[in-house]
Protein backbone atom coordinates (compact mmCIF):
# COMPACT_ATOMS: atom_id res chain seq x y z
CA UNK A 1 0.00 0.00 0.00
CA UNK A 2 1.34 3.45 -0.87
CA UNK A 3 1.70 6.21 1.74
CA UNK A 4 -1.12 8.14 0.04
CA UNK A 5 -3.45 5.19 0.62
CA UNK A 6 -2.79 5.23 4.36
CA UNK A 7 -3.86 8.88 4.86
CA UNK A 8 -7.02 9.44 6.93
CA UNK A 9 -10.03 10.52 4.88
CA UNK A 10 -10.66 13.55 7.12
CA UNK A 11 -7.64 15.30 5.56
CA UNK A 12 -8.91 14.82 2.01
CA UNK A 13 -9.87 18.49 1.45
CA UNK A 14 -6.64 19.85 2.86
CA UNK A 15 -4.58 17.20 1.12
CA UNK A 16 -5.91 18.07 -2.33
CA UNK A 17 -4.62 21.64 -2.09
CA UNK A 18 -1.27 20.42 -0.77
CA UNK A 19 -1.01 17.81 -3.50
CA UNK A 20 -1.63 20.34 -6.25
CA UNK A 21 1.10 22.60 -4.82
CA UNK A 22 3.47 19.62 -4.66
CA UNK A 23 2.55 18.66 -8.23
CA UNK A 24 3.21 22.20 -9.45
CA UNK A 25 6.61 22.27 -7.72
CA UNK A 26 7.44 18.83 -9.11
CA UNK A 27 6.40 19.95 -12.58
CA UNK A 28 8.64 23.05 -12.34
CA UNK A 29 11.56 20.88 -11.21
CA UNK A 30 11.01 18.48 -14.11
CA UNK A 31 10.97 21.38 -16.56
CA UNK A 32 14.14 22.80 -14.98
CA UNK A 33 15.79 19.38 -15.24
CA UNK A 34 14.86 19.06 -18.91
CA UNK A 35 16.20 22.56 -19.55
CA UNK A 36 19.44 21.71 -17.73
CA UNK A 37 19.84 18.51 -19.77
CA UNK A 38 19.27 20.40 -23.03
CA UNK A 39 21.82 23.08 -22.16
CA UNK A 40 24.39 20.60 -20.89
CA UNK A 41 24.13 18.31 -23.92
CA UNK A 42 24.07 21.01 -26.59
CA UNK A 43 26.83 23.17 -25.13
CA UNK A 44 29.02 20.64 -23.30
CA UNK A 45 28.47 22.73 -20.16
CA UNK A 46 30.78 21.80 -17.29
CA UNK A 47 32.94 19.35 -19.21
CA UNK A 48 35.85 21.70 -19.66
CA UNK A 49 38.15 21.87 -22.64
CA UNK A 50 38.76 18.68 -24.56
CA UNK A 51 42.31 18.56 -25.90
CA UNK A 52 42.60 18.66 -29.67
CA UNK A 53 44.67 16.15 -31.61
CA UNK A 54 48.36 16.99 -31.39
CA UNK A 55 47.94 19.51 -28.60
CA UNK A 56 48.08 18.89 -24.90
CA UNK A 57 45.72 21.25 -23.20
CA UNK A 58 44.50 21.48 -19.64
CA UNK A 59 43.34 18.29 -18.05
CA UNK A 60 39.56 17.88 -18.09
CA UNK A 61 37.46 18.47 -15.03
CA UNK A 62 37.13 15.72 -12.47
CA UNK A 63 33.82 13.96 -12.05
CA UNK A 64 33.16 15.92 -8.85
CA UNK A 65 33.80 19.27 -10.55
CA UNK A 66 31.56 18.25 -13.45
CA UNK A 67 28.77 17.24 -11.05
CA UNK A 68 29.11 20.55 -9.18
CA UNK A 69 28.85 22.46 -12.47
CA UNK A 70 25.68 20.55 -13.40
CA UNK A 71 24.13 21.18 -9.98
CA UNK A 72 24.83 24.91 -10.34
CA UNK A 73 23.26 24.85 -13.80
CA UNK A 74 20.19 23.06 -12.42
CA UNK A 75 19.80 25.71 -9.70
CA UNK A 76 19.97 28.46 -12.34
CA UNK A 77 17.36 26.64 -14.41
CA UNK A 78 15.08 26.30 -11.36
CA UNK A 79 15.32 30.06 -10.77
CA UNK A 80 14.41 30.79 -14.39
CA UNK A 81 11.48 28.36 -14.41
CA UNK A 82 10.15 29.74 -11.09
CA UNK A 83 10.04 33.34 -12.37
CA UNK A 84 6.50 34.52 -13.09
CA UNK A 85 5.73 35.17 -16.72
CA UNK A 86 4.68 38.73 -17.40
CA UNK A 87 2.05 39.31 -20.08
CA UNK A 88 3.36 40.88 -23.28
CA UNK A 89 2.69 44.58 -23.81
CA UNK A 90 -0.12 45.08 -26.25
CA UNK A 91 0.42 47.94 -28.68
CA UNK A 92 -2.64 49.78 -29.95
Amino acid sequence: MTPEGTKPTADAGQSAAGDSAKDAAKNRDEIALDLMKFIAVTTGYGKGNAPAAGFSGKAGKSAEEYADALIQLFEKCREVVAKPVSPPNQAR
